[in-house]
């Protein structure tokens, strides 16, 4: 976890930025809410340059030059060339400079080899970098544009919503639900929601600033427009960075080596004047001396740093032609010694394109009505569009409801997050309002009171209840993901809609859809457990569709454990059931991180496969944290390997190719 100690006055650094009003503010600093044109840009970032955090930018050639110079192993011999030059040359009658010689070009040749090595590897990494770099979206010339984060600049108006990083310090100018994790900064995991206007005039720290959004931390959920009002250096991160680490513990690759290295200077510290005092008395004081420092070269493992580092740089080259880019060096070995692969059932098992199957009623039955609320709520919400909502939005089209779009308009949101579970849009069609949920089944039926059967409302009951969940039952044993749809009409007098307005509603039906298994996967499953690799599967999906993809892809679906089991049992409980269980349901994102970390923890090596916003805490948690391209951005940056493809194929061939 990142530790941050205290150093900048929050009150000088934002006390004015954030302590005027909206307009205020937009009258002070001259905020354009269309954004900047692109020439304003390119002037304020030639002005001010790119939006890079000194700590964070690549290394000059002379950084590399000097660590590779100056390495333990180096600054050994350069200090035994120091006193060979006193001995050999300064005492000497006739001096000697061999062994100096000899020395200085071990030295060279060294530091040379490591130097071409680890800087072409890193020269190599920041290209294959450049293809997953994290983007954010900005308004330019009045549309919303995808740049590079290292792109923005002051006053750039950037849109945030769930999964995004926040680019740069961003003043608050409209937001709706907007949560944001500030772990990196504070250490504190709660996420913390941020408003248009300050709450509290006492600003004694980062945690008061509630309209205020950090460079380097993420959006938990919600939706958010603001605008940038310090970039790079100038924003806390920037001035705190020396103080933040975010690394990963050291691996067991990284601590055997220091380890080794450490035992063989202290065995040639104590070598050297033992060698010494035996020769001192036949052979005089500058030949025992000499002969003594001659031992000690002999006895330096003077190449080990330069083999590691030309074989994991190589390895990295060689693993990017496997469609798999390696973030960080060290991570290779640890890929490699993976014996426990922990994935996410969709896009890794599956084939990742969900499809809209079933549009059903209360009972069961086909109704387009409840295609129709589906896709008002999918169509018009403007957060993370995921898979969902594509193929609700993909299904209607093909049924001509096309019509809907210029029809109804969005008043209002309610977006989705992980505890709800649920997103909600507000649409008018010029003379009502309606509020349209969808979201988990058991999570709907919550919020409803009553139900609505061909378009005749009635209370909601304990039958209808069982009912509807049976029904949900056996389309998820059929391997079908159920999403419930539930609406409300009696919302005219409501102006400004929150959480709190998901209550009282009428249960419309469901949808259905499916995301069938991968071709490869039960192959790939097979060639992983015949590497000594064992599959866990962590996912946030029901048990019945877990365990009917699981079943087709060759896990034992036997014994399944659910997120609420592991919720009630202390470590040890869920280290017995991680001994003879391989599928976990319905965890949360802690719940996941948790059985990372307690795998690692019972010393395995733990790959974790990953790409949504909730598996950052799993990734840093994992030796080995992997995700895929296509990732949203806080889990391409929270990951030591990228693959290039979302295949259990490609992981097992850069496994193999280490």
């Amino acid at each position: 976890m990142a530790n941050i100690k205290e150093e900048v006055n929050v009150q000088k650094l934002y006390g004015k930025q954030s302590s005027l009003s909206k307009d205020e503010f937009l009258k002070f600093f001259n905020v354009d809410e269309n954004g900047l044109t692109t020439n304003e840009a390119i002037n304020r970032i030639n002005k001010y340059g790119p939006n890079e955090v000194k700590q964070a930018r690549p290394k000059k050639w002379y950084n590399y030059f000097l660590s590779s110079l100056f390495s333990p192993f180096n600054s050994i011999l350069l200090g035994i060339a120091c006193i060979l030059f006193y001995t050999d040359v300064y005492l000497a009658e006739v001096p000697s400079y061999a062994n100096i010689i000899v020395i200085a070009i071990l030295v060279i040749s060294s530091t040379l080899l490591e130097f071409f090595e680890e800087y072409h590897s890193n020269k190599a990494a920041q290209k294959l970098k450049e293809l997953v770099a994290t983007t954010t979206t900005v308004i330019r010339d009045g549309k919303k544009v995808q740049i590079p984060i290292n792109q923005v600049v002051l006053g750039d108006i950037v849109i945030l919503s769930a999964g995004s990083l926040i680019p740069a310090d961003l003043r608050v100018l409209e937001s709706k639900d907007l949560y944001v994790g500030q772990s990196s900064l504070t250490g504190e995991s709660d996420a913390v929601k941020k408003s248009v206007e300050l709450d509290t005039t006492d600003l004694n720290s980062i945690s008061d600033l509630n309209n205020i959004c950090f460079m380097g931390t993420n959006v938990i959920s919600g939706s958010a427009k603001c605008v940038v009002i310090k970039t790079a250096d100038t924003t806390y991160f920037g001035k705190v960075a020396h103080t933040i680490s975010n690394d990963k513990p050291k691996s067991a690759f990284q601590s055997g080596i220091e380890n080794i290295s450490k035992l063989l200077i202290r065995f040639m510290i104590v070598l050297i004047p033992i060698v010494f005092v035996l020769n001192v008395a036949k052979h005089s004081t500058v030949t025992a001396f000499t002969f003594a420092v001659a031992i000690a070269i002999c006895i330096t493992p003077l190449l080990l740093p330069v083999i590691l580092s030309s074989s994991l740089s190589k390895g990295a080259v060689r693993m990017s032609k496997k469609k798999t880019i390696v973030k960080k060096l060290d991570a290779i070995q640890s890929f490699g010694a993976i014996n426990i692969l922990c994935t996410d059932k969709t896009g890794t098992l599956t084939e990742d394109k969900i499809v809209l199957e079933k549009y059903l009623d209360i009972n069961g039955d086909e109704d387009f009505r409840i295609l129709k609320h589906a896709f008002l709520n999918s169509y018009f919400q403007t957060g993370l569009r995921g898979n969902i909502d594509e193929a609700v939005v993909a299904r209607a089209l093909e049924n001509n409801m096309s019509e809907y779009i210029d029809k109804y308009k969005l008043v209002d949101e309610i977006p989705f997050d992980f505890s709800r579970r649920r997103l909600s849009v507000v649409v008018t069609d010029g003379t009502k309002k309606q509020l349209i949920t969808k979201g988990a089944v058991e999570e709907i039926l919550s919020i409803c009171t009553m139900v609505d059967y061909k378009g005749k409302t009635s209370p909601i009951t304990k039958e209808i209840k069982d009912n509807i969940r049976q029904i949900s039952k056996n389309l998820n044993k059929d391997g079908l993901r159920v999403i419930a749809v539930c609406q409300k009409n009696d919302i005219a007098n409501i102006s400004d809609f929150s959480v709190n307005d998901e209550k009282n509603m009428v249960l419309l039906g469901f949808i259905g859809f499916l995301d069938p298994p991968k071709e490869s996967a039960k192959s790939a499953i097979e060639k992983l457990n015949n590497s000594g690799i064992r599959v866990i599967v962590l996912t946030g999906d029901n048990l019945e569709v877990t365990k009917c993809i699981c079943k087709k892809v060759g896990i034992n679906s036997n014994d399944i454990i659910e997120g609420s089991q592991i919720e009630r049992l202390s470590d040890s409980g869920v280290l017995r059931l991680l001994k003879n269980n391989n599928i976990f349901v319905k965890l949360s994102p802690i719940q996941k991180a948790r059985i990372v970390r307690l795998l690692h923890e019972t010393d395995n090596v733990v790959g974790y496969m990953g790409d949504g916003i909730n598996d950052a805490p799993s990734l840093i948690n994992s030796d080995v944290g992997i995700s895929v391209d296509t990732a949203v951005d806080i889990a391409k940056e929270s990951a030591d390997i990228i693959l290039l493809e979302k295949d259990l194929h490609v992981l097992l061939d850069g496994v193999t190719e280490r």
